[in-house]
């Protein structure tokens, strides 16, 4: 007995050895990213009004860099938080930690006012921060991977003209062990896309909807995984804290799930309608349907752009998936 109490001493140990082994690698080894590159961006008005396009409209990345008011339609920004960071994303909507969205105002002390333009470059296209800490893709570098060198640029000449708040905005806090995982996720090299390069329409709306992100709303996914055969098809969910829930459209060309029934001129009008003031403004009570699609900042595209993102969607396959849009809250007893 005492000799098999032994080697189930050892055996425990090993284990306990190796997993330690493993988790050192894993925090030493990774993220295996290049330094961040030594780049002075040419901070020209054209660029600046290029990158607030972008960023406001396109990318969006004002939307989640901001607080948002969800007692109206679509959570639109509150007056005066631009850029200063705090939108949470925890267990109360699915994630695995605690994940908070960055003060990118030029803030010296809590924003980005000391990090160099290779380093914004780095955060927002392969996942890194400025010290080395690997960023959960709810920052949607997979997607911004693949901007266009010009894209990124103007984006970061843009966020450096906002007005810096000191505001500081607590660490993330994943869950173990995505807090290992996380480590494997940044990305090392370049897509190399060169958006100024695409004239053809189709291509050019592929290239708008991958830097919008749109697929990762609008395609289901398992454990953080896209459903295979399901790209864009809809259903990816989104709870609220009070227990109701939205789902993504499907914005696939099917004529009874889908969006091919729609014109051109109506997916347009379906983004326009939301560019006024009164849009901006309309309540919702807590039992009423909210989305956490940023209609208001998504109006902001230029027609042409729109445009060419239809014309991408409609070469797609049709997907038949029909979606339940939203569930209510449970009733309280």
């Amino acid at each position: 007995m005492k000799k098999a109490l032994k080697v189930l001493g050892i055996v425990v140990v090993a284990i306990v050895s190796i997993a330690a082994a493993g988790i050192l690698y894993m925090q030493y080894a990774f993220p295996n990213v290049d330094a961040a590159p030594t780049i002075s961006i040419n901070k020209t008005p054209a660029l600046i009004e290029r990158g607030d396009y972008l960023a406001n409209h396109v990318a969006v990345c004002i939307d989640c860099h901001s607080e948002r008011d969800w007692s109206k339609f679509g959570g639109p920004i509150k007056p005066g938080t631009e850029g200063r960071g705090g939108d949470i994303f925890d267990h109360t909507i699915g994630f695995p930690g605690t994940f908070y969205a960055k003060n990118i105002t030029p803030d010296k002390e809590t924003g980005l006012g000391n990090w160099t333009d290779g380093e914004i470059y780095r955060a927002m296209t392969k996942g890194v921060s400025k010290n080395g800490d690997p960023l959960f893709p709810v920052m949607p570098y997979n997607s911004f991977n693949q901007m266009s060198k010009q894209d990124a640029y103007a984006i970061i000449a843009y966020i450096r003209t906002l007005k810096p708040v000191k505001y500081k905005v607590a660490d993330s806090d994943p869950d173990f062990p995505m807090n290992l995982i996380m480590r494997t996720m940044p990305l090392k090299e370049d897509a190399n896309i060169e958006e100024a390069a695409i004239t053809d329409e189709v291509l050019k709306g592929k290239y708008l909807l991958t830097i919008a992100s749109c697929a990762e709303c609008h395609t289901p996914a398992v454990k953080g995984k896209p459903v295979e055969g399901k790209y864009l098809a809809g259903g990816f969910e989104f709870p609220f804290p009070n227990g109701a829930v939205v789902r993504s459209a499907n914005i696939t060309p099917d004529k009874q799930t889908g969006i091919g029934t729609w014109t051109e001129d109506m997916f347009v009008q379906r983004f326009k309608a939301y560019n006024t003031p009164e849009a901006a403004k309309q309540k919702v009570s807590p039992d009423e349907m909210n989305t956490v699609m940023p209609w208001a900042m998504y109006a902001g595209m230029k027609d042409e752009d729109l445009r060419a993102i239809y014309k991408y969607l409609k070469t797609l396959e049709p997907n038949k998936n029909k979606i339940e849009r939203f569930t209510p809250a449970p009733k309280k007893s």
